[in-house]
């Protein structure tokens, strides 16, 4: 395992336009955005999923239930984040896992209901290492979790203090790790990544 330093902003062109929340549901209504995408930092992302993300959702949300259970998790579902921020952003991160059971919640998993997001990230790493992670940090969600796939390890973000994590660890595919919320339930890197396919 290393310790990894990351950058935590984003640089927008000063003449983009920036959406919110209320751009959004308009465009829903309207039928601007007919397809799946999130809201971060203004910007709206197209959501697509090819095979291998697919699957590597299948293994991360398999392993959630098993560690969880199901009534803990959601996967691939709007959350809140700090409040100054919930204008202009609409994450839909690949696993969460609840601090309490979905059916008590009423709406987003806001900030202090959430004990661990995670992204399976295949094209996505740098955007998920960088500018996710610094909008999750400010919203101090406890741990973050980066599997990415081309590199083959776990990036994992803890102890969020002053819009940052302080503590930022790369693991390789060998090596075990536990989430804060299930210390006793260690988890083989190598079991959240899809192997790696064959040339022909």
């Amino acid at each position: 395992m290393e310790d990894v330093l990351m950058p935590d902003t984003m640089v927008l062109s000063p003449t983009a336009v920036r959406w919110t929340r209320e751009d959004c549901s308009t465009f829903d209504r309207t039928g601007i955005l007919p397809y799946r995408y999130e809201l971060v930092e203004g910007v709206i992302n197209k959501l697509g999923q090819n095979y291998t993300h697919a699957n590597m959702v299948r293994l991360l949300i398999a392993w959630l239930f098993s560690t969880f259970g199901e009534e803990f998790i959601f996967t691939q579902t709007s959350i809140d984040v700090r409040p100054e921020d919930n204008s202009t952003n609409k994450p839909e991160p690949d696993g969460i896992v609840l601090a309490l059971p979905a059916s008590e919640l009423t709406a987003n998993p806001r900030p202090y209901e959430i004990r661990l997001l995670i992204e399976a990230s295949d094209t996505t790493v740098a955007y998920d290492l960088t500018t996710k992670a610094a909008l999750y940090a400010r919203a101090e969600i406890v741990e973050y979790w980066v599997v990415a796939l081309t590199e083959r390890k776990l990036c994992v973000h803890r102890q969020p203090r002053n819009g940052v994590y302080q503590d930022v660890t790369t693991y390789s595919e060998s090596d075990q790790v536990a989430p804060l919320a299930a210390p006793d339930r260690a988890v083989l890197v190598a079991r959240l990544l899809p192997p790696l396919q064959a040339e022909k």
